[in-house]
């Protein structure tokens, strides 16, 4: 295949460096063509804080699609490519654990049959049933180290070229004329052609964006050193309480959890991690240490020696569901189109390979639109591109 010159590479910026950020910008990246540069404040490599969600994440692979055929494709696109990630010898092995998942329900939800894709799945019978479930079902999956996994997207990205600026935006329009330039001091390097924008709870207050829309639903966390459990287990109780336990690879355990809209507070509150930790307990006694088990039932007190830490996010929510469409600005002699592709609440792991592929497929078709209309001396209108309409 030819190399193609300086002018024919697009130059792309991508806004946020979350997963859906860094998937999506690997994504565009991969298609060749585009050169990329990531801008955000918060990157994989900095401490943990509140103001990035996806350090917190659990995260599995278990999809929540039900009867929503959009995002059931792009669910399973993810697990697809997550699956040849964590395969024996796979390019991202070392930061998956393949584990068999089971799921209890005291809820009123339906039979999953959205799952039924999954490797292994099956219904479990009802002398297999505990805590109250009316149902239950098991199936294999993917756990991820979250942090690990989030490096090895940048890393990946950098590895092929990519480039990365640290700034705080204001407004989305601050990079429509040179791009990341003006925040590096590298001066002028000609016109951006898009723009990706990425910025997960960011898109409520990023002007430009300002989608009143999202909203935080904060999560909290306990991560735990338990390498002798190698199963993922949740339990939905018949009040919507939502606990789980995700083993990752190298032995720690991420239990949980809460789903709370709009509580913004920042750190770990104690009384809900212990909370946390009982309900963790009641679902899985066998997380507690083996010798804590030994002619006794375990405490919590038990588990208090095996914590590693406590932890909260605030899942980027939004009220109708992702943004995964196309809006143009105008500049004048030109217009910029930005792909928006955030609103992912709590699923941004599971839905981030099939958003970024819709999302590429927008931004393949923004530019192609923008060439025809340039090359005609024509004029293009603001307005929308719902991205559904590409038939996912």
């Amino acid at each position: 295949m030819a190399l193609l010159d300086d002018k024919q590479v697009k130059e792309i910026i991508v806004v946020g460096c979350g997963v859906v950020g860094l998937t999506t910008a690997l994504k565009v990246q991969e298609q060749g063509g585009y050169k990329v540069t990531i801008i955000a404040e918060t990157f994989p490599t900095d401490p943990k804080t509140i103001r990035y969600t996806s350090h917190w994440a659990g995260a599995h692979h278990v999809s929540h699609a039900g009867s929503d055929l959009n995002q059931l494709g792009i669910d399973k696109e993810t697990f697809d490519v997550m699956w040849e990630l964590s395969a024996p010898g796979g390019a991202a092995e070392g930061c998956f654990l393949r584990h068999t998942q089971t799921e209890y329900h005291g809820d009123a939800s339906p039979s999953p049959h959205w799952l039924e894709f999954m490797p292994d799945f099956r219904y479990l019978p009802e002398d297999e049933l505990r805590l109250g479930a009316t149902k239950a079902f098991s199936f294999s999956t993917v756990t991820m180290n979250t942090p690990m996994y989030l490096n090895w997207l940048m890393s990946s990205f950098l590895s092929r070229g990519g480039s990365i600026v640290r700034a705080s935006l204001q407004h989305i329009s601050q990079v429509f004329e040179s791009g990341a330039h003006p925040f590096t001091g590298a001066g002028h390097s000609g016109k951006v052609d898009a723009v990706v924008a990425c910025p997960g709870i960011g898109a409520r207050t990023l002007g430009g964006v300002e989608d009143k829309d999202v909203y935080p639903i904060r999560g909290q966390t306990v991560l735990l050193k338990a390498p002798w459990l190698g199963y993922g287990r949740t339990m939905t109780a018949a009040d919507g309480t939502y606990t789980y336990l995700m083993p990752r690879r190298g032995g720690d355990l991420l239990v949980g959890g809460t789903r709370v809209p709009n509580d913004w507070h920042p750190t770990p509150r104690p009384e809900i991690t212990k909370d946390i930790l009982a309900r963790a307990l009641a679902l899985a006694p066998e997380i507690a240490p083996p010798h804590s088990r030994e002619g006794r039932t375990p405490t919590v007190e038990d588990l208090l020696p095996i914590v590693i830490e406590e932890g909260c996010g605030l899942r980027p929510g939004r009220k109708s569901g992702i943004r995964l469409e196309v809006e143009w600005f105008d500049r004048g002699d030109t217009a910029i189109p930005v792909v928006y592709n955030y609103g992912h609440s709590g699923y941004g792991f599971l839905s981030s390979w099939g958003s970024a592929s819709v999302a590429l497929k927008l931004l393949e078709d923004a530019l192609k639109e923008k060439e025809k209309y340039t090359n005609n001396h024509g004029r293009l209108s603001s307005r929308k591109l719902i991205a559904f309409c590409l038939g996912y």
